[in-house]
Protein backbone atom coordinates (compact mmCIF):
# COMPACT_ATOMS: atom_id res chain seq x y z
CA UNK A 1 0.00 0.00 0.00
CA UNK A 2 1.50 3.18 -1.14
CA UNK A 3 1.74 6.01 1.58
CA UNK A 4 -0.07 3.74 4.75
CA UNK A 5 2.49 5.16 7.36
CA UNK A 6 2.38 9.03 6.19
CA UNK A 7 -1.25 8.86 5.80
CA UNK A 8 -2.92 5.77 7.38
CA UNK A 9 -1.41 5.99 10.36
CA UNK A 10 -0.74 9.33 10.75
CA UNK A 11 -4.57 10.57 10.39
CA UNK A 12 -5.26 7.55 13.20
CA UNK A 13 -2.69 8.60 15.70
CA UNK A 14 -2.51 12.52 15.05
CA UNK A 15 0.11 14.85 14.76
CA UNK A 16 0.34 15.99 18.36
CA UNK A 17 3.92 14.76 20.55
CA UNK A 18 3.69 11.36 22.32
CA UNK A 19 6.38 10.42 24.65
CA UNK A 20 9.18 7.54 23.66
CA UNK A 21 7.73 5.63 27.01
CA UNK A 22 4.78 4.76 25.29
CA UNK A 23 5.70 3.54 21.56
CA UNK A 24 5.03 -0.16 23.33
CA UNK A 25 1.62 0.37 23.34
CA UNK A 26 1.62 1.93 20.08
CA UNK A 27 3.07 -1.10 19.03
CA UNK A 28 0.55 -3.51 20.43
CA UNK A 29 -2.26 -1.16 19.27
CA UNK A 30 -0.81 -1.21 15.88
CA UNK A 31 -0.16 -5.52 15.56
CA UNK A 32 -4.03 -6.28 17.35
CA UNK A 33 -6.22 -3.62 16.21
CA UNK A 34 -4.83 -1.29 13.56
CA UNK A 35 -3.02 -3.92 10.90
CA UNK A 36 -6.38 -5.83 10.94
CA UNK A 37 -8.44 -3.11 10.03
CA UNK A 38 -6.11 -1.71 7.37
CA UNK A 39 -5.66 -5.30 5.85
CA UNK A 40 -9.47 -6.96 6.13
CA UNK A 41 -11.83 -4.02 6.77
CA UNK A 42 -10.14 -1.10 5.00
CA UNK A 43 -10.77 -0.54 0.88
CA UNK A 44 -8.01 0.97 -0.90
CA UNK A 45 -7.54 1.48 -3.96
CA UNK A 46 -5.95 -0.26 -7.09
CA UNK A 47 -4.42 1.26 -10.38
CA UNK A 48 -5.13 -0.33 -13.54
CA UNK A 49 -3.08 1.15 -16.41
CA UNK A 50 -4.00 2.25 -19.56
CA UNK A 51 -3.00 4.32 -22.95
CA UNK A 52 -4.75 7.29 -23.63
CA UNK A 53 -5.68 9.14 -26.61
CA UNK A 54 -2.40 11.04 -26.87
CA UNK A 55 -0.31 7.69 -25.99
CA UNK A 56 0.59 8.41 -21.81
CA UNK A 57 0.17 5.93 -19.72
CA UNK A 58 -2.36 6.36 -17.24
CA UNK A 59 -3.73 4.77 -13.86
CA UNK A 60 -7.29 4.70 -13.25
CA UNK A 61 -8.37 3.39 -9.72
CA UNK A 62 -11.27 1.77 -10.56
CA UNK A 63 -10.83 -1.28 -8.19
CA UNK A 64 -11.29 -0.59 -4.45
CA UNK A 65 -10.75 -3.80 -2.35
CA UNK A 66 -9.61 -4.73 1.13
CA UNK A 67 -5.88 -6.01 1.10
CA UNK A 68 -7.37 -9.48 2.05
CA UNK A 69 -9.49 -9.55 -0.84
CA UNK A 70 -7.02 -8.46 -3.33
CA UNK A 71 -5.02 -11.38 -2.37
CA UNK A 72 -7.83 -13.38 -2.64
CA UNK A 73 -8.42 -12.37 -6.20
CA UNK A 74 -4.90 -13.46 -7.05
CA UNK A 75 -4.50 -16.93 -9.29
CA UNK A 76 -3.26 -19.19 -6.72
CA UNK A 77 -3.18 -16.36 -3.52
CA UNK A 78 -1.57 -19.17 -1.20
CA UNK A 79 1.61 -19.36 -2.90
CA UNK A 80 2.27 -15.88 -1.10
CA UNK A 81 1.43 -16.68 2.31
CA UNK A 82 3.71 -17.23 4.70
CA UNK A 83 4.56 -20.82 5.77
CA UNK A 84 1.92 -22.44 8.32
CA UNK A 85 -0.91 -19.38 7.43
CA UNK A 86 -4.07 -20.99 5.52
CA UNK A 87 -6.54 -18.98 3.17
CA UNK A 88 -8.92 -20.66 5.81
CA UNK A 89 -7.60 -18.71 8.97
CA UNK A 90 -7.59 -15.35 7.18
CA UNK A 91 -11.11 -15.81 6.34
CA UNK A 92 -11.53 -16.03 9.66
CA UNK A 93 -10.02 -12.75 10.74
CA UNK A 94 -11.64 -11.25 7.78
CA UNK A 95 -15.30 -12.45 8.86
CA UNK A 96 -14.95 -12.42 12.68
CA UNK A 97 -16.45 -8.48 12.43
CA UNK A 98 -18.16 -6.09 10.15
CA UNK A 99 -16.27 -3.40 8.53
CA UNK A 100 -18.60 -0.93 10.61
CA UNK A 101 -18.27 -3.14 13.78
CA UNK A 102 -14.37 -3.46 13.75
CA UNK A 103 -14.25 0.65 12.56
CA UNK A 104 -16.14 0.58 15.87
CA UNK A 105 -13.55 -1.33 17.95
CA UNK A 106 -10.78 0.50 16.65
CA UNK A 107 -12.30 3.87 17.46
CA UNK A 108 -12.72 1.89 21.10
CA UNK A 109 -9.24 1.18 21.22
CA UNK A 110 -7.52 3.94 20.20
CA UNK A 111 -9.26 6.16 22.73
CA UNK A 112 -8.23 3.77 25.99
CA UNK A 113 -4.83 3.93 24.43
CA UNK A 114 -4.88 7.82 24.59
CA UNK A 115 -6.39 7.73 27.81
CA UNK A 116 -3.43 5.76 29.01
CA UNK A 117 -0.97 8.29 28.29
CA UNK A 118 -2.60 11.68 28.07
CA UNK A 119 -4.58 14.00 30.11
CA UNK A 120 -8.23 13.57 30.53
CA UNK A 121 -8.53 17.24 28.66
CA UNK A 122 -6.82 16.17 25.39
CA UNK A 123 -8.75 12.46 24.73
CA UNK A 124 -11.42 13.31 21.94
Amino acid sequence: MEGKNGSIVRKQMGYRWIAQEQTEKIQAFYRKTLNVHLNYHRPCGYATEFVDRKGKTRKRYDAYLTPYEKLKSLPQAEQYLRPGVTMAELERIAQRHSDTEYALLVHQEKVKLFRSFAPRATVP
